[in-house]
């Protein structure tokens, strides 16, 4: 695999450090290399290994074109979660977990589907037609949405994986994922239990650049994934995406039908968020 890391550059970025030794967690006593000044090394020729796995399965799973979901909502992860994560096409939470993202995914998606909604709105020329106050309300309640589900809008069905930092911090995201069955990725640091975890990857999820580099190792395999389902048939990729705009033409041909049904919830939405 390319841009291999090495461990002199986990050690560069501080990924060895954990947490300190009154806080940790049995269970990741087979990934700790010493105790120094009451606090816990991470081994970080094992971290190696898992990151390399991790790295691999990833690139598979964006190869066969499903989606892998970043959650990272620690202030030091959030910026550089999203850069990564939007660099490499796939959806990303930095904001509050939403309850229920994985476990009620058709009432988030139409929570999504409120925001299309207003978009097409204040194109179509109704979003004029609403009085100033429910203007207003239309516009609070679309900017809640884009700051919390703004990111995941293109992601239509369940992701195929979570790709998790600070499992402790995420412990909804990861029930709710164990729940459904669905691999879990993570940087996982000396106080989190690494046995529900599919890809443990044991580093340091507190310091921003152990966060960088493992995040971006992560999300360079998945760009390699990308590529490789590029080179191997572009042609036959596109095929969904016609089919895509073909259903939305159709939908935005029946928007005047549904006009009054659809001003009606948008008003009704807007009221409850007052």
């Amino acid at each position: 695999m390319a841009n291999t890391i090495e461990v002199k550059d986990l050690l560069d970025a501080g990924v060895h450090f954990g947490h300190l030794t009154r806080k940790w967690d049995p269970n990741m006593a087979p990934y700790i290399y010493m105790e120094r000044n009451g606090i816990h090394i991470i081994n970080l020729y094992k971290t190696t290994a898992k990151l390399d796995e991790a790295r691999d399965a990833l690139r598979s799973i964006a190869a066969s074109g499903r989606k892998i979901l970043f959650v990272a909502t620690k202030k030091q992860a959030k910026d550089i979660v999203a850069q990564h994560a939007g660099d490499a096409d796939m959806p990303y939470i930095t904001e509050r977990w939403p309850g229920g993202m994985l476990t009620n995914f058709v009432t988030i998606r139409k929570a999504v589907k409120k925001m299309a909604l207003v978009d097409r709105m204040k194109k179509d020329g109704r979003y004029e037609t609403l009085s100033k106050k429910e203007r207003l309300q239309v516009d609070r309640m679309r900017a809640k949405l884009e700051k919390n589900l703004g990111s995941i809008s293109e992601m239509t069905r369940m992701p195929a994986a979570l790709f998790i930092v600070d499992t402790v911090r995420e412990h909804i995201a990861v029930a709710e994922a164990l729940k459904l069955g669905i691999p879990i990725f993570a940087m996982v640091d000396t106080n989190a239990n690494p046995r529900d975890i599919n890809y443990v990857i044991p580093s340091n999820d507190d310091a921003s650049k152990s966060i960088e580099i493992i995040v971006k190792a992560a999300t360079d395999a998945v760009k390699e994934g990308l590529a490789d389902r590029k080179s191997d048939g572009g042609s036959d990729n596109d095929q969904p995406k016609e089919k895509k705009e073909k259903k939305a033409k159709k939908a935005d041909d029946s928007a005047d039908k549904k006009e009054k049904k659809e001003k009606k919830a948008v008003a009704a939405s807007s009221e409850e968020e007052e």
